[in-house]
């Protein structure tokens, strides 16, 4: 009984300790969603402060604090936005963008929602970079979306690194919260929101999700390489790419990719096809710095002549 009892008590210890791992920002399900300002940037009222919270009076709603504007999370935050627009009359989907510098900030938010397409409401926090204070937003977390209704908090996603691979549950979540039955797939949200143009993987789509468009008939994708599958991969991927790493960042995130992948073939080839495509894209991926290291890493994967 006392083994029992210890084995118990370190099995709940790994729990707690995993739990204390994860990430924690906004309010959690449960608890009730308070009034919080915003600057209206686009919509309804724009250039006018106003009271969300207020006006959707207890409607779903999906909250989505956006940080910073980096290119990884543009996928998730079309496909948000994409969705929401399609189910204006059983979802509220606001964008809620946070900024230190107020007047810097619209000008950018503004330029971003006008070359986004977003069709959601877009605002801009007047409590500045951290966000409302009652919300507890997690400044780590370039993502946080608070699903409510009836302003208690049904769901919630705190996430550091946002991307597509988490559209599944968080279009699900935002589909049970306003009675969807047949959400629509990630990719077919996309598609509609960019019909061709490029998704999320760096090719073309045309109106059907598939590879193809008008500039790319024979369907097939006219970039190099392959963003990988391997989930942990294709965050590290993601991360690695962030223009704001410094160099020792950077260092550290090709470690554990060389970790991760060692000696495994398929998982090698996947990080080949992942940095072929994309230092395909020149500057438009990383730093300096982890274009230069990202060419080395990649030579060292090919095969020896």
């Amino acid at each position: 009984m006392r083994l029992s009892a210890f084995a118990c008590l370190a099995v709940a210890g790994q729990l707690f300790l995993h739990a204390a791992d994860a990430p924690f920002s906004g309010p959690q399900a449960g608890e009730k969603t308070t009034p919080f300002k915003v600057l209206a940037i686009t919509g309804k009222g724009a250039g006018t402060v106003r009271n969300p919270l207020a006006e959707n009076a207890g409607a779903p709603t999906a909250w989505v604090f956006v940080h910073g504007v980096e290119r990884s999370l543009v996928p998730l935050l079309r496909a948000i936005d994409t969705y929401g627009a399609a189910n204006t009359h059983r979802l509220r989907t606001e964008l809620v963008f946070l900024q230190a510098d107020r007047l810097g900030g619209e000008q950018r938010i503004k330029a971003a929602a006008g070359s986004l397409r977003l069709q959601s409401p877009v605002g801009l926090s007047t409590d500045g970079a951290e966000g409302p204070g009652n919300y507890g937003l997690n400044k780590d977390c370039l993502m946080t979306i608070v699903a409510a209704r009836d302003n208690v908090v049904v769901t919630n996603f705190a996430l550091v690194q946002p991307g597509i691979a988490d559209a599944p549950r968080v279009i699900a979540a935002l589909a049970k919260l306003c009675g969807d039955t047949n959400p629509p797939s990630a990719e077919a949200l996309l598609a509609s929101a960019n019909p061709g143009r490029m998704n999320a993987e760096g090719s073309r789509t045309n109106r059907m999700g598939r590879p193809g468009g008008t500039n790319n008939p024979t369907g097939k994708d006219p970039f190099p390489g392959a963003v990988p599958t391997d989930a942990q991969l294709q965050t590290l991927l993601r991360r690695f790419i962030r223009p704001t790493n410094d160099n020792a960042t950077v260092d550290a995130i090709l470690a554990e990719v060389k970790t991760h992948i060692g000696s495994d073939p398929d998982l090698r080839r996947q990080a080949a096809d992942g940095w072929t495509r994309v230092l395909h894209f020149g500057d438009r991926y990383g730093t300096e710095y982890s274009r230069k290291i990202g060419a080395e890493f990649l030579k060292s994967l090919q095969p020896a002549k």
